[in-house]
């Protein structure tokens, strides 16, 4: 692997905590469309795949039914209102992004999220964030969503950047198992949003509790690998 030049962040679950948000939005959804709301800590359950997933899996629908199109859209136009009515930052995401801006602001930040785009954009505009990210990859964006390595390979080009060169942060197994099929290092997010099972199994290179281990990761990544470099050219 090359030294990392560039981090891809998830959102939901690793630099925020939406569960609020998602779980206000989705039962929104539900009950703009006749159906009884949702406990929230079913909805949570649901969280990771996309909006669309989510709204199929929370209405007990087929995920290509025209009728979750329609929840979509009510889900997608309450969010867009209310971005960050309930939301927080996730434990130790802020001063991780002010530790790596100060430290290392030669390495690019960007976010790849199943999230659809007005919504994410909205969240981080909302939190005041957009500008610390040089690109985002969101649900809906490309034909392929997370797991699949499609948004991370696109975010690295657009990022100008390897994918060995990239480190992609999440708290899901659908992170994981994206940065290992684009061929990029995975560091997962111990954060209770999902599975933690799921997490485990998925086999991330490094695993944390709290964002705020992550600049330790990448100095020690970059440190061993330009040894490893010197080493090899002598």
């Amino acid at each position: 692997m090359l030294p990392p030049t560039a981090i891809a962040f998830d959102l939901d679950g690793t630099l925020i905590d939406s569960r609020g948000d998602i779980v206000a939005a989705m039962n929104h959804a539900l009950i703009r469309t006749h159906r009884a709301p949702l406990p929230g800590s079913v909805i949570v359950r649901f969280i990771g795949d996309g909006a669309r997933a989510l709204c199929a899996r929370s209405a007990q629908l087929n995920e290509a039914s025209d009728e979750v199109s329609v929840l979509v859209q009510h889900f997608i136009d309450y969010y867009v209102d209310h971005p960050v009515d309930f939301t927080r930052w996730a434990p130790g995401a802020q001063e991780t992004l002010e530790s790596l801006a100060e430290e290392m602001p030669e390495i690019v930040l960007g976010v790849c999220t199943n999230k659809p785009r007005v919504a994410a954009e909205a969240v981080l505009v909302a939190l005041g964030i957009r500008t610390r990210f040089r690109a985002i990859v969101a649900g809906g964006d490309l034909p392929e969503k997370k797991p699949a390595p499609g948004p991370l390979l696109h975010l690295a080009k657009v990022l100008h950047v390897t994918p060995e060169s990239m480190v992609m942060v999440g708290d899901g197994h659908q992170d994981v198992e994206c940065a290992r099929a684009a061929g990029m290092r995975s560091v997962a997010l111990d954060s209770g949003f999902g599975s933690r099972e799921r997490l485990v199994a998925a086999q991330p290179d490094v695993m944390l509790r709290s964002l705020s281990e992550l600049p330790e990761v990448i100095r020690r990544w970059r440190s061993a690998t330009v040894r490893l470099t010197a080493v090899v050219r002598r």
